[in-house]
């Protein structure tokens, strides 16, 4: 490979930042927090925020196809996909700081206005990612320099859900209980690693798109039977990584009833996943060989025994729960960098059999399996404690039926997406296609 191919630092940088830095310290919070603001501070009841972060997440994994193919038919005199990082990481900024105001308005009111907002944050995430995906294949075409750029954006993800799932009760404590300033901080530094993107990416290594319409590039996509085990693999990826988080604070609270320790124990989930991906993420290739679906079977079959261990004898002593969610964790998270490489690989892999670059189109679909995965995360806690009468507030006085839904959501729901995604991963079709895929990036 020769030097001109190894993208600037400044690029580098910007990329690992963007998505994976400022707007994933927003996405962190409202992953961790969200729900509990909703429940406990604005006042809705669990089956009403339920029902919205069904509607909302459904939609935005509804959204993502369209947002997708739409990138990939974006023509400006700044290309496909980079005209998206101008415009439109200030707007997601100020809709965040909206989404955690309190209104003084009736239980209704306070419902629309807070299903309004959460689906306008939802969209204008999904336009910040499919774009911010797209760019990495198109502007550097070598495996190598890829992969090592999806690791390092890996780790700055762990490093932002570490200090947004973490020390977010003490930042929102030195705001005088707000989220709101440190909405306005995180959205700041993700406009201006968005800018800083807009100014160093290219769209060197990108085929036409030919006119037709939507539902044809879809079902192009989708004739390929062999992908449907990568879209589920998306999908429960990020079902077993939302509940690691979404469902943390309601285990330590109410579960474990020390809610003095909801700092720790998510400093031990998020310090795990930064170790995942900057550790033991290069340790599993390097023994497997550079094998991402060998690494990632291993690696799920790890964390499949410590969520069982902790779903039986989690209560029983302190030591186990740390020491084995960090094990658990450390293992688990490097899921979130695996995927993206499936998501290459199938960029790859269409662009050999189709002569098409559908690069927002298939982030597109890996975005809407894990909305659907986000869906069932999100609204799914919300329903368990609908449904197993949880009472909102009531530490040491929830029924027996809310732990053991708690306990359930915490450990038992991720460890099925354990089996399902180590199941998925014995069927991987594309591996089988590398070699020609190496011979067409070649020659482009």
């Amino acid at each position: 490979m020769n030097q001109q191919e190894k993208p600037s630092a400044a690029f580098s940088i910007s990329w690992c930042l963007s998505y994976q830095g400022g707007a994933m310290l927003v996405a962190a919070t409202i992953s961790s927090y969200f729900s509990v603001f909703m429940t406990d501070t604005i006042g809705i009841p669990a089956a009403a925020a339920s029902i919205m972060m069904f509607i909302a997440t459904l939609w935005d994994a509804v959204n993502d196809p369209i947002m997708g193919t739409l990138a990939d038919r974006t023509k400006s005199k700044w290309g496909r996909y980079r005209p998206y990082f101008l415009f439109f990481p200030p707007i997601f900024t100020v809709v965040a700081m909206l989404l955690f105001l309190n209104p003084n308005l009736p239980t209704m009111g306070k419902i629309l206005y807070t299903e309004i907002f959460y689906i306008m944050w939802g969209m204008l995430y999904t336009i910040l990612t499919m774009p911010w995906q797209s760019i990495l294949p198109a502007h550097i075409k070598d495996d190598d320099q890829r992969n090592k750029l999806i690791q390092a954006g890996a780790t700055c993800m762990a490093i932002s859900f570490t200090i947004a799932s973490s020390f977010t009760t003490q930042f929102v404590a030195f705001f005088g209980g707000s989220y709101v300033p440190l909405m306005f901080i995180y959205g700041v530094f993700c406009t201006v690693m968005y800018w800083v993107l807009f100014k160093t990416s290219t769209e060197k290594y990108i085929m036409p798109v030919e006119k037709h319409s939507v539902g044809d590039d879809l079902k192009k996509l989708l004739k390929h039977k062999e992908l449907i085990s990568v879209i589920i693999v998306w999908m429960m990826s990020s079902l077993g990584y939302g509940l690691m988080f979404g469902s943390s604070v309601y285990y330590i609270m109410y579960y474990y009833e020390r809610p003095d320790l909801i700092s720790s124990y998510m400093l031990a989930v998020s310090v795990g996943a930064i170790v995942s991906m900057m550790v033991l993420m290069g340790v599993m290739l390097k023994i497997f060989k550079g094998s991402v679906v060998k690494a990632f079977q291993v690696s799920q079959g790890i964390t499949l025994v410590c969520y069982v261990i902790l779903f039986f004898f989690g209560k029983t002593s302190m030591i186990l729960l740390y020491a084995l969610t960090f094990i658990a964790t450390a293992f688990g998270a490097m899921e979130q960098a695996m995927i993206n490489i499936l998501v290459n690989d199938t960029i790859d892999y269409v662009m050999l059999k189709d002569k098409m670059t559908l690069s927002a189109t298939i982030s597109a679909i890996k975005g809407f399996a894990q909305k659907c995965g986000s869906t069932l995360s999100n609204s799914g806690i919300l329903a368990v404690l609908a449904v197993t009468g949880y009472v909102a507030g009531a530490i040491g006085e929830q029924p027996e039926s809310a732990m053991i839904g708690i306990n359930f959501m915490r450990f038992g729901i991720p460890a099925l997406t354990c089996v399902i995604i180590i199941v998925c991963l014995a069927v991987y079709p594309i591996s089988k296609y590398y070699g020609e895929i190496a011979e067409m990036k070649k020659n482009m």
